[in-house]
Parts: C-alpha cells; sequence; structure tokens
C-alpha cells in the first residue's frame, strides 16, 4: 500500500507539470480595409518549440523576431487579405496536448471574433459572419479544470467528507459559489492576489483537506463550509487563469460567464468517477485504511505542491 502511495504521488505531481494549461493567443486588429496587426504570444514555459502560424490566403508584408515579454514569446506581423479575413483559414503548426490557441479578431466596424484552435483541430476557417457570444471561453474553461489536477484532486477530497446526496449538493454548490465569487471580484480588479501566492495557499487548501480526510469528524456534518471558504482561494486560481488567456472588456460579462460554466461542467465531469472511488472505499471492508492512505497520499501531492510553489515564490 506504501508502494500505491508513492508511485500515486509521483504520477500526479509529474502530470501537473505535463497537463498545466499554457494557453497562446493570435489577435487581429484590422487597421484599414483588410490589412490587419497581428499579435502572436505563445508561453515561454510550454515544451518545444514555438508553434508556426500562417495565413495562407493572406500575404504578409513584414514579420518580426519574437521576443519575450514575461510569460509570452511575441512576433509581431503586418497582414493583408485582399477584400477581408473574413472566409479565409488561418493555420497554426506546432501545438501540443497542453496548449491551445485563442484566436481574437477585431474589425474596423467594431464587430468582434474568437475562435479556438487545438492541436486536433489546427486550422480555423474565419466565418463571415461574427459571433456575439465569447463561446470558445466554455470549452477553455472546461480544459483548465480537467488540466488543473489541484483543483481536482481538491474535489475528490472534499467527496470523502460527504454523506448523502443533499450534502452533496450543498458542498458541491459551495463550492461553485465561493470560486465564482473571487473569480469575479479577481478579473474586475477588485481584489486581486499574486498568482504565485494563490497557488501556495491553494496546495496549502489541499494538505488540510488532507488533514479532515483522514479525521473524518470536523466537518463530516457541515463539509460545505470547507467547500465555500477554500472555493475562495481557488476562485483566484481560476482568474489567474483566465487573465492569461485574456478577454476583450466589450465581452468581459460574457467571457466570465461561459468560463465559469466550462468550469462547473468540467467539475460534473469529474464528480461521477470520484463518487465511485469513494463509494467502493465506503462499501468495503477496508474503508479506514483506505481513507487513512487516501489522506496520505492527498496531503503527500499537497506538499510536494507547496514545496515547489514556495520555491517558485523565493
Amino acid at each position: 500500500m506504501k508502494s500505491l502511495i508513492i508511485l500515486f504521488i509521483f504520477f500526479f505531481s509529474n502530470l501537473n507539470f505535463a497537463h498545466e494549461m499554457n494557453p497562446a493567443r493570435l489577435v487581429l486588429n484590422e487597421q484599414t480595409n483588410s490589412n490587419y496587426k497581428v499579435t502572436w504570444m505563445f508561453p515561454a514555459i510550454a515544451a518545444g518549440l514555438p508553434a508556426e502560424v500562417s495565413f495562407p490566403d493572406c500575404t504578409e508584408s513584414a514579420r518580426a523576431l519574437p521576443r519575450q515579454e514575461q510569460k509570452y514569446l511575441i512576433s509581431n506581423i503586418n497582414l493583408n487579405c485582399g477584400d477581408s479575413i473574413q472566409g479565409k483559414t488561418i493555420t497554426l503548426k506546432g501545438l501540443s496536448r497542453t496548449t491551445d490557441a485563442l484566436i481574437s479578431i477585431s474589425y474596423l466596424d467594431g464587430t468582434k471574433f474568437e475562435g479556438l484552435v487545438t492541436v486536433n483541430d489546427p486550422s480555423l476557417l474565419v466565418p463571415k459572419e461574427t459571433s456575439l457570444y465569447p463561446t470558445n471561453y466554455f470549452w477553455l474553461g472546461v480544459e483548465h479544470l480537467l488540466s488543473g489536477i489541484d483543483h481536482m484532486l481538491f474535489v475528490f477530497g472534499l467527496l470523502f467528507l460527504v454523506s448523502g446526496v443533499g450534502t452533496l449538493i450543498k458542498t458541491i454548490t459551495a463550492f461553485t459559489v465561493a470560486h465564482s465569487v473571487t473569480l469575479t471580484l479577481s478579473v474586475l480588479g477588485l481584489v486581486s492576489l499574486p498568482q504565485a501566492s494563490t497557488e501556495a495557499f491553494i496546495a496549502l487548501t489541499i494538505i488540510y483537506l488532507a488533514l479532515e480526510v483522514g479525521d473524518e469528524t470536523k466537518y463530516r456534518s457541515t463539509p460545505w463550509l470547507l467547500a465555500f471558504g477554500f472555493g475562495l482561494l481557488h476562485g483566484f486560481g481560476f482568474a489567474g487563469a483566465l487573465t492569461d488567456i485574456g478577454f476583450g472588456n466589450d465581452n468581459l460579462f460574457f467571457s466570465l460567464l461561459f468560463f465559469n460554466l466550462g468550469i462547473e461542467v468540467g467539475q460534473l465531469m469529474v464528480l461521477p468517477a470520484f463518487g465511485l472511488v469513494i463509494w467502493l472505499f465506503n462499501n468495503t471492508t477496508i474503508k479506514e485504511i483506505s481513507y487513512r492512505y487516501s489522506s496520505y497520499a492527498i496531503g503527500g501531492l499537497g506538499s510536494f505542491w507547496l514545496i515547489q510553489r514556495i520555491l517558485v515564490i523565493i
């Protein structure tokens, strides 16, 4: 059993490195009719070489060499697309499973288009009609939750403290409301925490949750209190991801809405699997042992992430 715990910690700690979401951004601003100022931002921490952007149906009049600014390698491109970029293709080569690209186009008439390009679908046909709602933030929210192993581990740990459907609904609702509040306040600039400190605090919430899993008493009847309190911190983590992705202020409400909905859907996707594991633990003769070793595993991962994130701060 101890060997399994060590393997569990090793696997998920490395998974955290492998699956952290590192979105790239391609921003096109129309300057004059069919002439665009393009900014290509690729995350510097992404593994491998930067992805290459090409416009098969347009002509590049200039392309600057990449420069690093904070988290991104940035290239500026001047682009001419004849009559319009609408109805033309944008291709990104070299994306990875952990690096999607959000494409934002602003037209002279004030309309906007946003699209998502992934490693499985590296080309995007720009539609001739613009979309009112930035629905791609929904999929980015889903991806962020599913790639955020620390967030998923926290949800998994919470389920150890839940008994009954009513308590489950209260707990998940409390976590949702809490992180929605701080996500919104942080993105609006009303409340903020340094991202590195936020990630360290999230690791601390996991360690504390691990202690509760092993104790089984303090929050057994009111796990939603723990979910709400720590959900506030996780909301700052979600806000950091959304800020990295970027969003237009004119679509702020819908960007927030769809991103948050994506997080909730991602959360609902993992709940059945997590719930099944907990149910199996509760209906075996090794319930006490399984809870104890689960506490060790969750706490071990939380401690690993805490040390890792403190080293980033210092």
